[in-house]
């Protein structure tokens, strides 16, 4: 048996979204400003030798209802990955779930995308990158930008991907407001209310140093007037983040998770502290483009942010 693998999975924060088209096969076109943070799961990952393939995902920490089987998104990835490399093998993944479930925050892709990149890096040489980014898109719109997961401009259905170098770090205060928001369920009610494409364009420019500060413009979200008819919790939160004197909030992907922009980390705890937030509201205070500060003995980490 080799030594298990140890991953990092970051979740992202989406800094505005515009939906701008949709595809003959459904999928909808997007433009988004990708950030990862220092928020993230953890898994363990381990790989034997097997005449038949078995794969096994234990679920530990905040997974709620999430799936431990087949269904689950990082039994998916391990068998989609070993099927195009025409292996066979015992995996086993314990996953803890820290990133909010539902939440808009890419947890369930970054996961995918950390089981995609710590086999590939274990069967080394067996499938090409661009395979490897073809699997992603199978596996979900998220799952392409987790492969390599660094502030990015993300557009078409997920796989465009540009790096935005030098990006400023952001002190954050997330809220999650319970219960969790499917994407389909958004988008589909996005489509049934007809909302019109927004225009496609190149989003607003960004300047980093100590000056740079996201516009109204960049975090605006086609999304958040559908999902706040989805979960009224949606505009509660909203309301007491700016009572609370955020710089700016919006809210991340699909939904329900929404951020409050600070201009330091101790302004966000303080504002998670005052906050008059409801019992089932996950509140945590985060940063963007985080790095883990060590490694567990005897494993490694695999697609750190």
């Amino acid at each position: 048996m080799s030594d298990p693998a140890w991953c990092l999975a970051p979740a992202k924060l989406n800094l505005g979204l515009r939906v701008v088209g949709r595809r003959s096969d459904g999928y909808h076109l997007l433009e988004s400003l990708f950030v990862p943070l220092e928020l993230a799961d953890r898994l363990r990952i381990e790989v034997e030798p097997a005449a038949q393939t078995s794969i096994l995902v234990a679920l530990v920490g905040r997974a709620g209802d999430l799936p431990a089987g087949d269904d689950n998104l990082v039994a998916r990835a391990a068998r989609t990955f070993l099927d195009a490399a025409g292996l066979a093998a015992r995996v086993a993944v314990t996953l803890d779930k820290q990133i909010p479930v539902g939440a808009g925050l890419g947890g369930g892709s970054s996961d995918a995308a950390a089981v995609l990149g710590a086999l590939a890096d274990h069967f080394a040489n067996m499938i090409s990158n661009m395979t490897l980014a073809a699997l992603a898109v199978r596996l979900g719109a998220d799952v392409p930008f987790f492969l390599d997961p660094r502030p990015a401009w993300v557009t078409g259905i997920g796989e465009q991907i540009e790096a935005v170098p030098e990006f400023p770090p952001l002190d954050l205060l997330l809220v999650t407001p319970a219960p969790p928001l499917a994407t389909a369920d958004v988008f589909r009610a996005f489509d049934a209310a007809l909302t019109p494409p927004s225009p496609s364009r190149r989003m607003p420019a960004l300047r980093s140093g100590s000056g740079w500060f996201p516009s109204a413009a960049l975090l605006a979200n086609d999304l958040e007037p559908i999902a706040a008819r989805l979960r009224p919790g949606i505009e509660r939160v909203r309301s007491e983040l700016e009572r609370l004197g955020a710089r700016a909030v919006a809210m991340s992907g699909s939904g329900p998770t929404m951020f409050g922009l600070f201009r330091d980390v101790a302004q966000a705890q303080a504002a998670s502290k005052e906050g008059r937030f409801e019992a089932k509201d996950r509140v945590i205070v985060t940063r963007s483009h985080g790095a883990p500060s060590s490694v567990p003995e005897g494993g490694k980490f695999w697609g750190v942010v």
